[in-house]
């Protein structure tokens, strides 16, 4: 059995997409709390020593660090047989949206989320216009939830755990009361949250927690 150690940090989602895969494919790992608040993550030891990207995650299989959340995911996905494609049109479509999160739906939460939440005197522009790239990003999601259990039809994938990493986070960090404003979104998160093994990324990822200014 492979031995996983998970560089992270709690308010990261891309850290809670690893963790969550790992949990719900019945695999453990050692947690490494990394203090990316402090900026450790920009100094020149930790990305000579952990990750030359300068990112987190980052995941120790047996010793090797990797990097890159979408293709670990799909890695994961080939080697537990679970959460990943079927056929070679599930394959399209699972990478479609996959894709898709990564550049707009995760990218966007996940900077407007840290400006408004976790940075002091965030520049109300920036926001507005981070609001409305993700306004309509989220809107594209719900009007295809509205017609599909989840991102590639009746079965949970690992383009799901990508889109929903992000969006799970407390209403006063993500600033979007879902059961108001995207009913459809909402139920797809309850649809995760129950299935067997699934936990928040704050019951997962334990360790110090950015301070909150929103």
């Amino acid at each position: 059995m492979p031995a996983y150690r998970l560089h992270y940090f709690p308010e990261s989602g891309n850290s809670y997409k690893l963790a969550l895969m790992l949990t719900l494919c019945g695999q453990s790992f050692e947690p490494i709390w990394t203090d990316f608040g402090g900026g450790v993550t920009r100094t020149p030891e930790w990305r000579r020593d952990v990750n030359p990207m300068g990112e987190i995650p980052v995941l120790e299989v047996d010793g090797e660090r990797l990097t890159q959340t979408a293709p670990l995911l799909l890695q994961l996905a080939e080697q537990y047989g679970r959460f990943g494609a079927a056929t070679e049109d599930e394959k399209f479509e699972l990478l479609r949206w996959l894709f898709w999160d990564n550049h707009k739906l995760t990218g966007y939460m996940a900077s407007y989320r840290f400006m408004r939440t976790f940075t002091p005197s965030a520049d109300p522009q920036v926001l507005k216009y981070f609001r409305k790239r993700l306004d309509d990003f989220l809107g594209i999601l719900e009007t295809h939830l509205q017609h599909n259990d989840f991102a590639i039809g009746k079965r949970v994938t690992v383009a799901d755990f990508s889109m929903m990493a992000y969006l799970h986070y407390p209403a006063d960090e993500t600033g979007y009361d879902f059961a108001a404003s995207h009913p459809a979104i909402k139920a797809w998160l309850d649809r995760i949250a129950d299935l067997p093994g699934w936990r928040s990324a704050y019951d997962l990822l334990p360790g110090k927690r950015l301070p909150h200014y929103a």
